[in-house]
């Protein structure tokens, strides 16, 4: 234990409990980085299987696998797959739905996505002793073939999917249509088995749904240098008897339209979510078609579409999302009419729209976060939820009687619950008076406070994206902190998703400015208030998190250190084909054009101001990362060295690890080193802690 001296600590009794006084960042928590490791990540792609409710859920323990798990009659659980099946999808590398299924009277037949080589499988899994068969084959151009969003269509004797094609070598070389893969094994070795739904127009694919009659598929599409939450398109297809897609029309959306999700009500209408009044919204498009004006018989031109659309229910509030991984769902039809939809603003509930009245009843319980993951069955409603006292679990609803229960991967305490932090929503005033929305995670330790002159340190947290959210759910990692003395602020700066277009769009053009700007407001404003310590602030983030914390490091004075994972720090590099397809040309929204300004990329890079950053930094980054890869963190330290900066640092590079951590020595290795960090930088004293290593 360490010096208690050094620490300040005294005693005094609080609420019948001794509560000992002692140093911010020196508390002693039950709370280690083994514990929050183990917790790490949720369950997703929830679905069903007959009566039976399956998801996936991350194992950290057995490598970073993803796991399938089934719930069965008598509420076990139990996965599907052993070792080292990985049910993950690498396409656009984010990924997607990896799997489906359906209940025969032999029993459920599967069909997933294993990681290791993107092949899809078919399984069975109440006959185990038929090892998973694979339906396509492999491919050694590039990164080969891969598939997400899989439609199982037991009649038609196939699984209808997104296929990713790599064309060469380069992340750019690449085709996305949706295909349909024959469940009798055929293209196992076969690439020209594999019978293509839809040409390769478009960039980017969605999974095709297709209508109750088995007329029509819907489905939706973009291209670069669009990402799909700045506009989309909502495409409709006949479909033929032998299961051929005619041409394919656009019926909602646009380029500065984001529709998210499409699905069939039970009637025949199209439902989908879409952003053309400034938030995801619902709407209902009735659709019928005529013959086309003037035409004559036989002609060979489409017939005239008839449709109106309706806005089920128009709120300021988000009912759809960025569609970061292919199949994701907010919403979900009913059998009977009703809708199943997550929607609100920057919290999230499960709600049950009535579309003839527009009104939604929400669900009662207490979750504030509910995942972009929903199957429906019957009246039984299944998703994911979370809350700032329970990490996400796997929650049913059943409509008929309103009641709502825990099925599975249930949240248990495994510590006292009072060691968890207790935290605040807020709105800051940012430049020019803009709203800021943040949650505030003050030190909290049932057992120990801080002496009365003592303000804590804080860390402002960057989330990823950067058209991403910071939920108010349990996450042991700030605990981590918050449980020693260490206060977090998770910032939803401007382009953040959740408030609206117009809060989202604040970022275009903007990015490295409006980011940092509204991380440092709220830590500044923090420590004006007297909550922070203004000599012990921080920054860390990943990914487009990692780009924040560079860019606020190498541009502001407000951080004593900061933390940099897996990041993006050569904006030039970058745009110029260091990154995956999918993101190869978002910088044109987020910083403009390469070409009509490539001197605000080189303004903005942290690369080319490695001059500037003058306090400790943290950098970790995995080697196998293909979207922001490790040749922009070498180019960083490389850059430092050859100006002579010698600024303490610790680079950690870990192999096997892609981007975002999944292993548990690896997350492990990474939250001790950040801590240890902040010790030494701030003068903090914590208990069982290895030092890092900060070399110059």
């Amino acid at each position: 234990m360490a010096d208690a001296k050094n620490m300040g600590a005294s005693e005094h009794m609080g609420g019948g409990d001794m509560v000992h006084t002692q140093a911010y960042g020196s508390w002693p928590s039950p709370i280690d980085a083994e514990l929050a490791a183990a917790h790490d990540g949720q369950p997703e792609y929830v679905g069903f299987v007959g009566d039976e409710a399956w998801w996936t859920e991350p194992r950290p323990a057995e490598g970073g696998r993803r796991a399938l798990v089934r719930r069965r009659p008598d509420g076990t659980e139990r996965s599907v797959l052993p070792e080292p099946w990985n049910v993950r999808s690498r396409v656009i590398e984010y990924g997607g739905r990896p799997w489906t299924g359906a209940e025969r009277p032999e029993g459920p037949l599967l069909a997933f996505v294993n990681f290791t080589d993107q092949r899809l499988y078919a399984y069975e899994p109440d006959a185990p002793e038929r090892a998973p068969r694979p339906l396509t084959p492999v491919s050694g151009v590039g990164g080969g073939l891969r598939w997400a969003d899989p439609q199982l269509h037991l009649d038609r004797g196939e699984v209808w999917c997104v296929l990713e094609e790599f064309t060469g070598e380069g992340a750019g070389d690449v085709r996305r249509v949706v295909a349909a893969v024959p469940l009798d094994g055929s293209a196992a070795e076969d690439r020209a088995a594999v019978r293509e739904l839809t040409d390769d127009t478009h960039r980017f694919v969605t999974g095709a749904r297709l209508s109750p009659d088995g007329r029509h598929a819907a489905w939706i599409a973009w291209d670069h240098p669009r990402m799909p939450w700045d506009g989309t398109e909502l495409l409709l297809a006949d479909v033929a008897d032998d299961g051929t897609f005619g041409p394919a029309r656009t019926v909602a959306g646009g380029p500065d339209v984001s529709v998210c999700q499409v699905e069939w009500a039970p009637d025949g209408a199209l439902l989908y979510s879409g952003d053309r009044s400034g938030w995801w919204n619902l709407y209902r498009m009735e659709i019928a078609f005529g013959a086309a004006p003037g035409a004559a018989p036989g002609a060979g031109v489409l017939p005239a579409l008839l449709s109106r659309t309706q806005a089920l229910c128009p709120r300021e509030e988000e009912f759809g999302g960025p569609l970061w991984k292919i199949g994701l769902s907010w919403f979900k039809p009913l059998a009977g009419g009703l809708i199943a939809v997550v929607h609100g603003v920057g919290a999230t509930s499960l709600g049950i729209l009535d579309p003839e009245t527009g009104e939604v009843v929400d669900t009662a319980g207490p979750w504030t976060a509910w995942a972009s993951s929903l199957a429906v069955h019957g009246t039984r409603v299944v998703g994911v939820a979370a809350s700032p006292r329970t990490a996400p679990e796997v929650v049913e609803l059943d409509t008929s009687t309103g009641r709502t229960r825990v099925i599975g991967a249930a949240h248990t305490d495994p510590v006292d619950p009072a060691h968890y932090p207790e935290p605040q929503i807020r709105t800051f005033s940012g430049p020019e008076g803009r709203d800021i929305h943040a949650h505030i995670y003050p030190p909290h330790n049932p057992t120990h406070s801080a002496p009365d002159d003592e303000l804590p340190p804080y860390v402002v947290w960057a989330h990823g994206g950067p058209t991403g959210h910071a939920s108010l759910v349990l996450d042991l990692e700030i605990a981590y902190f918050t449980s020693r003395g260490i206060g977090v602020a998770e910032v939803n700066y401007g382009g953040s998703t959740g408030y609206g277009r117009a809060y989202r769009n604040r970022l275009r053009e903007q990015w490295g400015v409006v980011d940092v700007e509204d991380c440092a407001a709220v830590a500044l404003a923090l420590a004006d208030e007297g909550t922070a310590d203004r000599a012990r602030l921080a920054i860390r983030g990943g990914s487009a998190g990692g780009w924040t914390s560079a860019a606020s490091l190498t541009s502001t004075d407000v951080y004593a250190c900061g933390t940099i994972i897996y990041p993006i720090l050569d904006l030039t590099g970058w745009a110029e084909g260091e990154t995956h397809d999918f993101e190869s040309q978002y910088l044109e929204s987020l910083v403009g054009p390469l070409a009509e300004v490539p001197a605000r990329y080189a303004e903005r890079s942290p690369s080319e101001h490695a001059d500037r950053l003058t306090v400790p930094f943290l950098l970790l980054q995995g080697l196998d990362d293909v979207i922001c890869p490790p040749v922009q963190c070498e180019r960083f330290l490389a850059r430092m060295e050859s100006e002579g900066r010698r600024v303490p640092h610790a680079y950690i590079a870990f192999e096997g690890e892609g981007h975002g951590f999944r292993r548990a020595d690896t997350m492990v290795r990474a939250l001790e080193a950040e801590l240890s960090l902040y010790a030494q930088v701030f003068g903090l004293h914590p208990t069982g802690v290895p030092a890092l290593e900060l070399g110059k």
